[in-house]
């Protein structure tokens, strides 16, 4: 099945975040964007793509030790930036250097369940709002996002998401996730 480690958001700050990017879609170009989808925004702090059945108990409990190892912290969405023309995302203010701690426990997790990961890059806290596959700007989106700041919450758990991806071929058409786990971040050992 395919997944990835995750920090959800709560509702409230989604619902933020969702007001946000509803004044998106005045910007020229917007409806050539592929929106993601609300129930679908989270921070990904570890990618594992296809992981074998018989793998995902071991790495649940890698994630659990990386959760037990990890202080619940402060968060809260702010601006926003792209990857190129490829990618639109609100940024995180707060405690970013623990979120980065968290995804390294995370990636280390994986490693030490056997599966193989990309090469170690250095964390970004990024939420993806859109894609916009190389052909239009997405500077004026980030910058219509220069000025939010959604209200701070406390992470308090790492989650392990599924993604179906989309088969169907359908325009507009979202991967659909599912949580599969979830660890409470207690800083305990």
């Amino acid at each position: 099945m395919r997944l990835f480690a995750a920090v959800v958001p709560p509702d409230a700050a989604l619902a933020e975040l969702g007001r946000a990017a509803d004044r998106l879609r005045d910007v020229p170009a917007a409806d050539e964007l592929r929106w993601t989808g609300r129930d679908g925004w989270h921070f990904t702090v570890a990618f594992y793509g296809e992981v074998p059945d018989e793998t995902v108990p071991e790495l649940s409990r890698r994630l659990e030790r990386a959760a037990a190892r990890t202080p619940s912290f402060p968060l809260a969405l702010r601006g926003g930036g792209h990857f190129g023309n490829r990618a639109l995302w609100v940024g995180a203010t707060g405690d970013v250097e623990t979120l980065g701690r968290l995804a390294e426990r995370a990636g280390a997790a994986a490693r030490k369940a056997g599966l193989e990961t990309e090469e170690h890059r250095r964390y970004r806290a990024h939420l993806t709002l859109a894609r916009g596959g190389g052909a239009v700007d997405l500077r004026p989106f980030a910058a219509a996002l220069d000025t939010f700041a959604g209200q701070e919450w406390t992470v308090g758990e790492l989650a392990l998401i599924r993604s179906r991806l989309p088969r169907s071929g359908v325009r507009g058409e979202r991967p659909r996730y599912e949580k599969v786990g979830g660890w409470p971040l207690t800083g305990t050992r």
